[in-house]
């Protein structure tokens, strides 16, 4: 029987971390079949000569599952990693899901939503809603995390206060009924409201839920700045308690008080895998972060939600209340900007003020003449809280401790809103494989799409996914390894990256050289229970 396609000649770094070798790539209604040079055909065949073929790419920390609507500009962001390779993406991230929702606390949440990832912001009651709504819609995958902030936010909303016992047990139903459904773990932002609010005993329980289904507790860190090896000690915490696998997001040491302590947060993972917690970690490659603007002052800020914040930033005695906690910090709470300042900040995204865009805030406080946080309160009114902005924190031997880490795999943790979004959502894969594999010479190609290919699809439980072997789902990328760049720039930020020649989704090509094609393989994934976790003693 002919093959449907047949990729013929390339070299195949299969995911695995194998050796390169030189087979014939076929496929058959959306599954793959090795095969020795030259021993079929296929209505399609693609000469991959001088070329490498490999899994498609799986993005394990993105937040693309909340950019809603259809204009050219939102579909622009989604064709961005897309052209790198991306054939799979993690999303539900940092805490925020667009489910499990309520309805009696859908505004609530779709107001968290827009203030962070920009409107239209849409929730759902369940995972199937969210899936149902993905339509036909996409080129790529999507598996989804339950997001620990958006939980909160239905039970509890945004008060500073623990959890009733009760209301635990409504976000542990929750958050059981969504894996059950298909969600492919727990996720927490412990720096954003309102998951800030969350003692450590709470995302035990929770944890605990996800554990029993055999999937992994994601975590962004309570702090990633000066408190960062606390707040790692604390993740550690949460996952030997609860049997869980434990995913460190985006791992990084953050700020010029924690620059260095990779060497010990790094150790300190590796002597946790040693003492048997199955924890790893991701990064991206640049050393810059980009979040909410209103992320960056102190919790009670948005305590009452997110209209209450656009009132409350326009009282000056708010406002002072505000310049004294980012002088003097306050328990538990990452602050970002006395761990830097207002000089490392850039506006990334406000949408009706884009001349501010790519400026410092410093900068554009000192224009007007201005204190920054008075800049800030009016811009975060002015927008309705929709504004991104991107934190020059990180120093490159970090990032590359990190990377160069058997522990890590690569993500974007790609925000993509329109404006000048950070280049990391339209570069991260390509930049790994230009910059820092063939220019740098920190990874070999066959460790770095290991990375990116078989290791993700193992942890997030992706059965069938990231190797190119027989049977496997044909998600595949190839590429040329002398011309792969990126070319995204911080400028330019979603520039198309070089070297990428074809990407195929479940067996149908999407990108064909510059072309993005009409196939829209792409759809939610559900993600299979697994065995759970045997739980360590403490």
């Amino acid at each position: 029987m002919e093959l449907d396609l047949l990729v013929t000649d390339g070299e195949v770094i299969d995911g695995s971390g194998s050796p390169a070798r030189s087979v014939d790539v076929g496929v058959r209604d959306g599954r793959l079949l090795l095969l020795p040079p030259g021993s079929r055909s296929a209505a399609t065949v693609v000469n991959a000569r001088g070329l490498v073929v490999t899994p498609g790419f799986i993005d394990v920390h993105t937040h693309s599952d909340l950019l809603a609507g259809d204009d050219e500009q939102r579909e622009t962001l989604r064709l961005a990693p897309l052209r790198q390779g991306v054939t799979t993406e993690i999303c539900g991230n940092c805490g925020i899901s667009p489910f499990p929702v309520p309805a009696g606390q859908a505004e609530m949440v779709r107001d968290l939503v827009a203030a962070t990832f920009g409107p239209p912001a849409a929730t759902y009651a369940s995972f199937a809603e969210f899936a149902a709504a993905q339509g036909a819609a996409r080129r790529n995958h999507l598996a989804t995390l339950v997001g620990h902030g958006t939980l909160r936010a239905a039970v509890v909303g945004f008060a500073q206060r623990r959890a009733t016992a009760d209301e635990l047990r409504h976000m542990c139903a929750l958050l059981d009924e969504a894996l059950t459904a298909g969600a492919a773990g727990l996720s927490t932002g412990l720096i954003y409201s309102p998951g800030v609010n969350a003692g450590t005993d709470e995302v035990i329980a929770l944890a605990r839920v996800a554990a029993a289904h055999g999937k992994p507790y994601v975590t962004h860190l309570r702090d990633e700045m000066s408190q960062v090896e606390s707040a790692l000690e604390e993740a550690i915490e949460i996952a030997t308690a609860a049997g869980a696998a434990l995913q460190v997001s985006h791992h990084k040491t953050a700020g010029r008080r924690s620059w260095g302590a990779t060497v010990r947060t790094l150790a300190r993972l590796e002597r946790a895998r040693a003492e048997g917690l199955d924890v790893l970690c991701d990064v991206y490659p640049y050393t810059a972060g980009s979040t909410a603007l209103h992320a960056l002052l102190p919790p009670w800020v948005i305590a009452d939600g997110v209209p209450a914040m656009l009132t409350a930033v326009r009282e000056a005695t708010v406002r002072d209340r505000i310049r004294a906690d980012l002088a003097a910090g306050l328990p538990g709470w990452e602050n970002t900007v006395g761990n830097g300042g207002w000089d490392l900040i850039r506006v990334a995204s406000a949408p009706t003020s884009p001349e501010v865009e790519g400026h410092t805030i410093a900068d554009l406080a000192a224009a007007r003449g201005v204190d920054p946080v008075d800049w800030v309160c009016d811009l975060l009114a002015a927008e309705a809280g929709n504004v991104t902005i991107l934190s020059h924190s990180m120093r490159e031997d970090d990032v590359r401790r990190v990377l160069a880490s058997p522990l890590a795999m690569l993500c974007s943790d790609g925000v993509p809103k329109p404006g000048r979004p950070h280049p990391r959502w339209a570069g991260s894969f390509a930049r790994v494989l230009g910059h820092y594999v063939r220019d740098v010479g920190l990874l070999s190609l066959t460790e770095a799409v290991h990375k990116m290919t078989g290791m993700p699809a193992h942890r997030f439980g992706l059965t069938g996914r990231g190797l190119l072997a027989d049977g496997y789902a044909a998600d595949l990328v190839v590429l040329d390894p002398a011309e792969a760049a990126d070319g995204a720039t911080y400028d330019d930020p979603l520039a198309p990256p070089r070297g990428v020649r074809y990407v195929v989704v479940d067996g149908r090509v999407v990108v064909d050289g510059d072309r993005v094609t009409e196939a829209r393989p792409g759809r939610v994934l559900a993600v299979a229970d697994r065995a759970p976790a045997t739980p360590r003693r403490t």
